[in-house]
């Protein structure tokens, strides 16, 4: 098996970061006599599939080409039509994939139609890699809930500000510049009020050079206190600002936002609070497939303790801060034992500069 044909079309995926959701990201490549004859991917919701893109790319005869993509061809009309009709068109006569779709109305259904057609089908060709590129897609496909990224930037003694709030900047701009990037890929970017409150952050996407997608700015509010002079809202025509509130704000605190072209949201309250369970629900029906985290330490725990969290991305930096007031990433009440600490798995490590950021899964069957 040749896994750098694979591989290459994992890399083709990528390049539809952050523009084909709520699809998923895939590559293809069409290989004939030992060559590479033809390439293409998703390049954005509702544009060509990536199978279909390089068919449409070819300067050659397919048949008995061999065609790789990550992610199992589909079979069901859509805003396109389905990519199998176009393979057994072509007449290719291998087809290795990645992963098996795990949409329910191709699920396997794909691969079998092939198959009927006598062509050859090889699955599970890198298949973690393919399932680590499309985390976001599987989530939010099987569950139809958002994939959430808790990301954090804290000092090596685990600060993230003074115990005066200062917090600019513990992270370098390299590692600020990779956040940036992630932006650019997630549906929505979810803070507490309490942050907007203190840091006035525009929690927009910048990239140099790029053209950017801004994620929906999402709020959690329960008092609707959000400041009218903050930079989400001031902003809110250039980028869409959501605030998720409980049926504890009152009504002049509601209007004066909505005034101001904001989106307020009534979620169900528990304990006092935004259900944040019942907000994933709320978002997962408006097709945000993916949240970036990056609320202070209390909204943090919130999250953790509510189960939306999958992912955590925690950068830190060779500094020391100190200080039993200082704050940290996690806030709360905490854990009263060691052995109900959330559990992580699926470790990763990477530095940027003098940063190392630490990538991690919350282990669900705590």
């Amino acid at each position: 098996m040749e896994y750098h044909l694979m591989e290459r079309a994992l890399q083709l995926a990528s390049q539809g970061w952050g523009k084909t959701r709520p699809n998923p990201l895939v590559g293809a490549v069409i290989v004939k006599d030992g060559k590479i004859i033809s390439e293409g991917y998703h390049h954005q919701y509702g544009s060509d599939h990536a199978e279909v893109d390089a068919l449409k790319k070819l300067n050659f005869d397919a048949k008995g080409a061999t065609l790789y993509v990550n992610l199992e061809p589909c079979s069901h009309y859509g805003k396109t039509p389905p990519c199998v009709n176009a393979i057994i068109d072509s007449k290719i006569a291998e087809v290795v994939v990645g992963m098996k779709d795990p949409n329910p109305l191709v699920a396997g259904r794909g691969i079998n139609i092939l198959r009927s057609k006598g062509i050859k089908v090889v699955t599970g060709v890198l298949e973690e890699e393919a399932q680590k590129l499309n985390e976001v897609f599987i989530k939010y496909i099987t569950t139809e809930l958002p994939f959430v990224i808790l990301k954090t930037a804290m000092t090596l003694d685990g600060k993230i500000a003074t115990h005066r709030g200062d917090s600019r900047w513990i992270s370098n701009e390299d590692s600020r510049t990779y956040v940036h990037e992630i932006r650019n890929r997630t549906a929505g970017i979810m803070v507490g009020v309490d942050t907007v409150i203190k840091d006035n952050p525009a929690l927009n996407t910048r990239i140099q050079g790029q053209e950017v997608q801004h994620p929906l700015r999402i709020i959690v509010d329960s008092s609707c206190r959000t400041p009218l002079n903050s930079k989400v809202v001031t902003t809110v025509k250039e980028q869409a600002t959501l605030v998720a509130t409980t049926e504890y704000a009152s009504v002049e605190n509601r209007k004066r936002l909505e005034d101001a072209g904001v989106e307020v949201l009534v979620i169900p309250e528990a304990n006092g609070k935004v259900d944040l369970k019942q907000l994933m629900k709320e978002l997962g029906k408006r097709k945000i497939d993916s949240i970036l985290l990056e609320g202070g330490g209390t909204l943090n725990y919130s999250a953790l303790e509510a189960g939306i969290v999958d992912k955590v991305m925690s950068f830190i930096a060779p500094k020391l801060i100190g200080g039993k007031e200082a704050i940290t990433p996690i806030e709360g009440n905490g854990k009263e034992r060691i052995s109900e600490a959330y559990q992580l798995n699926n470790i990763s490590y990477r530095t940027f500069q003098d940063d190392l950021l630490i990538e991690a899964y919350l282990q669900k069957d705590q």
